[in-house]
C-alpha cells in the first residue's frame, strides 16, 4: 500500500481563521461540517482584509457555493471589513437561502442564460464564478454547451470590469500517463468528451472578454474535491462499505478537501489578471484506487471487490504553481480518509453526485 502523508489536523471550536493541530478528528454532523468548510483561515483572513469591495458567488446553490459564500462573510468578519456577500443561483434546495440569510449574505435568483436577469444583478467588482454543467451531458450535450459557454460570456460582459475567478475543470487537458507529474497550466488542452470541451469552450470565452475588454481572470482548474458528503473518497469508501465493486480502468487520481479548495478559490482573487492565468487546484498526492480501497477495507473490516485492470492514464494535475502562490492544501490525505471513514460509518448523508472517476471516454 502506498504511504499516505501524515495530517494531524484538528478542527476545534477556536476563533475565525484559527485552526489547531495536535490530533485527528472526526466530522460529526452535517451542521459541523459546514463549519469546518466554511471555516476561514488566517490567509483567508488576510486576503480579505486587502481586498476592497463587495463579493458575488455566481452559482452558489451547488456542492460548493454555499460553503464559499459563508467562509467569505466569516473572512470579512474577521478581518474587520464591512462588505456585502451576494449568493446568486438559478434555483435553490430548500432551506439553504434562508440559512444563508440568517448568516448575513444576501440571496438572489437568476438564470445565468437571461440576458434580461443577469443585467438586474448587481454589479461586483469581485466575482467568484461557480457555474457549470456536468452529469446529463452525454444525453443533452446543447444545454451543457449553454450553460458552459454561453452562460460565462453573458456574466463575462456584464463583469468585464470585475475581478473573476472563474472555476473550471483539469478535464480541460485529458488523460496523461501515471508515471508521469501530471498536467501543468502551460501543458496544451487536450479534452475528450463533450464536457471537457465545454470547459474549455468556458475558459476561451472568458479569456476573450480578458484579452479585449481588460478583465482580470483566474482560471480555476479544480480536480476532485471532497467534502465528506461526495467526491472520490467518498465514492471509493461507500463502495467498499456496501460490497460493490470498485473499477479499477483509472487507477489513480488527485484529491483535495473542500475546505482548502474554498481557500485557494477566495484567494486566487488576488491573481486575477489580464489576460488571465489558470492555476491547477487540486491535492499534493498521487491517489493509487486499489491502495484507497484496502486501506478502507482494512478500517471496515470488509474485502473490497475489485473489477478491471489498471490503465495507463489518468485525470492527473500537478498543482505547483498553486502552493508556491498560495501555499500547501492544510488537510492531508491520511487526515481526510480518516474524517470520510468515520463519516460512512456513522451513515453520514451523501448527495448521490458520484464523481465518476472512472469515466475514460469523457462520457458524463
Amino acid at each position: 500500500m502506498s504511504d499516505f502523508p501524515r495530517c494531524n489536523t484538528v478542527v476545534d471550536d477556536g476563533p475565525d481563521g484559527q485552526v489547531s493541530v495536535a490530533g485527528l478528528a472526526a466530522i460529526e454532523s452535517t451542521a459541523r461540517l459546514e463549519e469546518v468548510l466554511s471555516r476561514p483561515s488566517p490567509a483567508d483572513v488576510a486576503c480579505l482584509r486587502r481586498i476592497d469591495g463587495d463579493v458575488a458567488i455566481l452559482g452558489a446553490g451547488g456542492k460548493m457555493g454555499p460553503s464559499l459564500a459563508r467562509r467569505v462573510r466569516r473572512a470579512s468578519a474577521a478581518a474587520g471589513v464591512s462588505r456585502r456577500v451576494i449568493a446568486v443561483s438559478i434555483s435553490w434546495e430548500p432551506g439553504v437561502r434562508e440559512s444563508l440569510s440568517r448568516d448575513g449574505i444576501e440571496t438572489l435568483t437568476c438564470d445565468f442564460l437571461d440576458l434580461a436577469a443577469l443585467a438586474r444583478l448587481p454589479l461586483c467588482p469581485n466575482v467568484l464564478y461557480l457555474v457549470g454543467r456536468k452529469f446529463g451531458t452525454a444525453g443533452s450535450s446543447d444545454l451543457t454547451w449553454a450553460v458552459n459557454t454561453l452562460a460565462p460570456a453573458y456574466m463575462a460582459d456584464r463583469f468585464s470590469d470585475s475581478r473573476l475567478v472563474l472555476f473550471s475543470s483539469g478535464n480541460v487537458y485529458g488523460m496523461v500517463p501515471v508515471e508521469g507529474d501530471g498536467s501543468v497550466e502551460t501543458d496544451l488542452p487536450v479534452p475528450v468528451g463533450e464536457y471537457a470541451q465545454s470547459c474549455l469552450g468556458r475558459e476561451r470565452v472568458a479569456e476573450y472578454f480578458s484579452r479585449t475588454r481588460g478583465t482580470r481572470c483566474l482560471l480555476f482548474r479544480l480536480n476532485y474535491a471532497v467534502d465528506l458528503r461526495y467526491g472520490v473518497l467518498v465514492d471509493v469508501g461507500r463502495r467498499v462499505f456496501e460490497g460493490q465493486g470498485i473499477d479499477l480502468r483509472v487507477g489513480y487520481a488527485n484529491v483535495i478537501w473542500q475546505g482548502d479548495a474554498l481557500s485557494y478559490a477566495l484567494r486566487s482573487l488576488e491573481l486575477a489578471m489580464a489576460p488571465p492565468r489558470a492555476l491547477n487546484v487540486t491535492g499534493p498526492e498521487l491517489v493509487r484506487i486499489r491502495d484507497l480501497a484496502l486501506w478502507f477495507g482494512g478500517r471496515f473490516g470488509r474485502e473490497p471487490r475489485f473489477e478491471g485492470e489498471e490503465g495507463p492514464t489518468a485525470l492527473l494535475s500537478n498543482a505547483g504553481a498553486c502552493y508556491a502562490a498560495l501555499g500547501q492544501p492544510e488537510v492531508g490525505l491520511d487526515c481526510l480518509r480518516e474524517w470520510a471513514a468515520s463519516w460512512i460509518e456513522s451513515g453520514g448523508p451523501r448527495l448521490d453526485k458520484p464523481t465518476k472517476y472512472e469515466v475514460v471516454d469523457g462520457r458524463y
